[in-house]
């Protein structure tokens, strides 16, 4: 996917292409808002520190993710102080990650 934003968007994606600029807008928004730190946990997952009002939007954008990038598995756990969510991609998509992982430090540094 060409795009600055969209780069970690996979061709996997099942998405319609017209909606993915409409979702990478939501995934902008949640690491603006609500991303307080990121954690790399292993090739293949990577571990959010959210801001916990941010749970429904979280719940929202992710199960909405499942169904068009299927390889895709978030957890959200609860704590006292922050939404965890881990995000975990199989080993052939490694690289989608890691684009993901970049592109949420930028917009949380932002």
């Amino acid at each position: 996917m060409s795009g600055d934003d969209q780069t970690w968007v996979p061709e996997a994606c099942i998405l319609p292409s017209v909606q993915q600029p409409l979702r990478v807008a939501e995934f902008d928004d949640l690491f603006a808002t609500a991303l307080l730190a990121q954690q790399r946990l292993s090739p293949t997952e990577l571990r959010w520190r959210l801001d916990p009002g941010a749970e429904t939007t979280v719940r929202d954008l992710t199960g909405r993710e499942s169904s068009c990038c299927s390889f895709f598995t978030f957890t959200i756990t609860g704590d006292t102080d922050a939404l965890r969510l881990d995000v975990q991609v199989p080993a052939a998509h490694v690289d989608v990650l890691d684009a993901l992982a970049q592109w949420a430090a930028a917009k949380m540094t932002a």
